[in-house]
């Protein structure tokens, strides 16, 4: 097992996947972390569609653009974790928004995605997150009932391909003590 921050500088956006299947314990792990996230007063807004059928995986492929350069990663990788949110429940109280961002869900999928991400790293899988798609066409692949909405794809598997790291912001560039 490594260090957190091994983990985290070491993960990258893999689209390239070994035609091997996914252990069902490691998935179970990963979605095991998703469980474990934290989010908006633990309302856990989080609802996660794991993808295996290839038919499902065509639908969805078809909602992503061919220019995407993840599009061939959704029907190549053995598993598409499909990263969903029940609206109106995180950052709400008593029905009402309670922040000036109203929704609170896409901060909570963000750390639902990060934590699918690293611990994916962690057993030796590669993944991607895919935003740029045609969410109602994915909406429907999936089935989804009224009042849950998909966010993100991620493709997952053992990757034959590693990217190397993209040049990052040095601390001083983006970090800042007690004003701006």
């Amino acid at each position: 097992m490594q260090d957190l921050m091994t983990i985290i500088k070491q993960r990258r956006s893999v689209r390239n996947y070994a035609e091997k299947e996914v252990p069902e314990d490691i998935l179970q792990s990963i979605l095991e972390a998703v469980q474990w996230t934290p989010s908006w007063a633990n309302t856990q807004c989080w609802e996660i569609v794991v993808v295996k059928d290839p038919d499902v995986k065509s639908k969805l492929q078809a909602a992503v653009p061919a220019a995407n350069p993840a599009s061939k990663s959704i029907v190549n990788a053995p598993v598409v974790l499909a990263v969903c949110a029940r609206l109106k429940t995180s950052g709400y109280y008593k029905g009402m928004e309670t922040t000036k961002f109203g929704d609170w869900f896409m901060f909570d999928l963000g750390l639902a995605t990060q934590s699918i991400c690293l611990t994916a790293h962690d057993k030796g899988l590669g993944t991607v997150v895919v935003g740029l798609y045609e969410h109602d066409k994915v909406n429907a692949a999936l089935n989804l009932p009224e009042g849950v909405e998909n966010v993100a794809l991620i493709p997952m598997g053992y990757p034959t391909k590693i990217p190397k790291a993209p040049k990052r912001r040095d601390v001083s560039e983006f970090a800042h003590t007690d004003t701006f």
